[in-house]
């Protein structure tokens, strides 16, 4: 049996769902995470890549190891929550 390669379908995949879980963990507290207990949380190595790519689209404030949500991704959630 031979192991299956990710293709870049299954790779964009796997980064949105981290940079999903990233996300519902920082708006479940009002505290900022560090980088490593998102890591713990999400049992996974990833942690960093994804709050990389969340900083770099604006989405998330990185202060040394802290992270938290931006006001506009605050704002954004509040747009797309159902009435």
């Amino acid at each position: 049996m031979s192991a299956q390669r990710e293709g870049p379908e299954d790779i964009g995949r796997r980064e949105r769902a981290t940079d999903d879980e990233i996300l519902r963990l920082l708006f479940s507290s009002p505290s900022p995470w560090a980088v490593a207990e998102l890591g713990r949380e999400l049992d996974s190595t990833d942690a960093e890549d994804g709050v990389a790519r969340l900083a770099g689209a604006g989405l998330v404030h990185r202060q040394g190891e802290l992270v938290s949500p931006t006001r506009a991704a605050r704002r954004a959630i509040e747009l797309y929550e159902p009435y």
